[in-house]
Order: structure tokens, then C-alpha cells, then sequence
């Protein structure tokens, strides 16, 4: 069975998932790609707004990097000393339980301050200290994180790819062994498209029409009924197909417009099989077995980037 070259250039698929940490003076930095196929490149931020003035930055390097799918970026920062938990006002505690005592010691009452609720007057919980905003260095940090992820995710995309290609390899040399079969057949069918055009121009004959009508007629059923031409062009798309997928590289769009041209050759010899008798029924039988392996490398190629 041929099988396909390494490729010049990666082929990817548009599926992948790739996570990385990172240590960066803010904190510990997660960054994680996820990717689907699409039709162009459609990005997706998962972020915090701390996140918010390095977004410019971050879809020029995915741009550079990842040329379609569907992609969406989670970016997460577990800042350095964000373990300590919640802060509380320790001036406001203080006061409120100087206050306390000293109503205690005016009114005469022997009870001790509740902790609980002095935590929850107003003023003595303020929460996690204000973070400190991100600086450049920060985004030096978070860029390097970002394109360890996309190596990752292409190389995620590139392994799947590999995997496609070797299925379109088989996908196409089916269609080729089915081509080269049709094209046996069809040497067999030429004489009963002869005894056709015979029993045609026979018919005209008995008319009494013009030598030119019987020329135009005779050339319009041969070019009816041979199927030459589908086969010939068929097997140009096919070894085309093959060039695109060992060139590599983004061999998504350019597959489907060829998708669609082999499929028309095919429909085209199904067409004019079908008044072939016997022939006719190997013939469509074979084309339709085609039409399934160009099915199958669409949905295949509708996942290559």
C-alpha cells in the first residue's frame, strides 16, 4: 500500500490541550490551551482583569504561533504570600475591645469580649491585603509561560496530525487502486458505447440529416458517455492531494477545494456509467466506494489546521 512521505512541514490538527506552571516574582502563573477545529482563529480569554493589559501581547504570540481552531486560554496566578488567608484591622480590634471594657468597667459587668463577633463589626475584616499591580516583568514572565503552552499544544496538535495524515494515506490509495480499476473497466465499455453511437448514427441516418448534425451528435454521445476525462482528472486531485499532504504545513483549505472537485469527477462517472449495463454496475460500484473514502478524508481534513 503507497504510504505518504514525512511531510516538509508539520500537519496539525486543530484538537489539542496543553498546562503549564510557572514561577514568576508575582506568584505561581498556570496557563492552559485548549483548541478545536474552526474555520479561522477564534480566541477565547479565561482571565482575571490583572490579566487585562497583557491581552495585546498574548494574541500576537498565539497569532504568530497557531494558524486556526477554536482556542481558548485559562490564566490563573496564585499570588506569593496570598496563603496567609482573609487580613483583619488590628487598630479597629483593639479599640473595639478597649471599648468594650471600659463599658463593662463602668457599668459594673464581670463578662469577656466575643471574638466572633468582633470580627464581623465593620472596619475589623478588610479582607486580603490590595494586590500589587503587575508590572512589566511580570509580562516578560507570563509570555515565556504562554509559549512553553503553545510548543506544547502544537506539539499535542502535531501528534494528532501525524495520525490524520497517515489516514488520508490509506484513504488515497484506496481511491487510486479504485481509479485504476475503473479505468480497466472502461476499456471494456468503450465497445458498447461504439455499438451505441453506431445504433445512433444508424438512427440519424434513416433521417436524412446533414453531415454536420451527424458529426455534432456522434461527438456529443462520446463525450456523454467516455469517462476518460473524470478519471484523468480524478487522478491529477488525488496525486495533488498526496503533494499537499507531504508539503504539510496549513493543508486544511486547500484539501477541501480539492474534496470538491474529485467529488464532482465522481458524480460525473456514476452519471454517465449508468447506461453501460453490466459494466456500468462495477463501475458505479466502484465510484461509490470512491465517494466514501472522499467523505471520509472531509471529515478528516475538517480537523487539520
Amino acid at each position: 500500500m503507497p504510504s505518504l512521505d514525512e511531510p516538509a512541514k508539520p500537519v496539525r490538527s486543530m484538537t489539542g490541550f496543553a498546562h503549564v506552571r510557572a514561577g514568576t516574582g508575582a506568584g505561581e502563573l498556570t496557563v492552559s490551551l485548549r483548541s478545536v477545529n474552526h474555520r479561522g482563529l477564534d480566541l477565547h480569554f479565561q482571565q482575571s482583569s490583572e490579566f487585562n493589559p497583557f491581552e495585546t501581547g498574548m494574541r500576537g504570540l498565539i497569532k504568530e504561533r497557531i494558524g486556526r481552531g477554536h482556542v481558548e486560554l485559562r490564566l490563573a496566578l496564585a499570588r506569593n504570600g496570598a496563603a496567609n488567608g482573609a487580613a483583619y484591622n488590628l487598630p479597629a480590634l483593639k479599640s473595639h475591645v478597649e471599648a468594650f471594657r471600659r463599658a463593662c468597667k463602668e457599668l459594673q459587668l464581670d463578662c469577656e469580649p466575643d471574638l466572633n463577633r468582633l470580627l464581623a463589626l465593620p472596619g475589623v475584616v478588610g479582607g486580603a491585603p490590595e494586590a500589587q499591580e503587575l508590572g512589566s516583568e511580570f509580562e516578560a514572565e507570563l509570555l515565556a509561560a504562554l509559549g512553553a503552552c503553545i510548543d506544547q499544544l502544537n506539539a499535542c496538535r502535531e501528534r494528532e496530525g501525524r495520525e490524520l495524515a497517515a489516514g488520508l494515506g490509506r484513504e488515497l490509495a484506496e481511491i487510486e487502486r479504485a481509479t485504476v480499476q475503473i479505468q480497466q473497466l472502461r476499456a471494456e465499455a468503450l465497445a458498447f458505447y461504439h455499438l451505441k453511437l453506431r445504433e445512433k448514427l444508424n438512427e440519424l441516418l434513416a433521417s436524412s440529416i446533414p453531415e454536420n448534425r451527424l458529426a455534432e451528435e456522434a461527438a456529443l454521445l462520446a463525450e456523454r458517455s467516455d469517462i476518460e476525462e473524470e478519471l484523468t482528472r480524478l487522478a491529477i486531485h488525488t496525486k495533488e492531494m498526496r503533494r499537499i499532504v507531504k508539503d504539510g504545513g496549513a493543508i486544511g483549505k486547500p484539501l477541501d477545494f480539492l474534496l470538491q472537485e474529485m467529488n464532482r469527477e465522481t458524480n460525473t462517472t456514476l452519471s454517465k456509467s449508468s447506461s453501460v449495463g453490466e459494466i456500468g454496475l462495477k463501475i458505479g460500484s466502484l465510484a461509490l466506494g470512491v465517494k466514501a473514502n472522499i467523505e471520509r478524508i472531509r471529515e478528516q481534513a475538517l480537523n487539520l489546521e
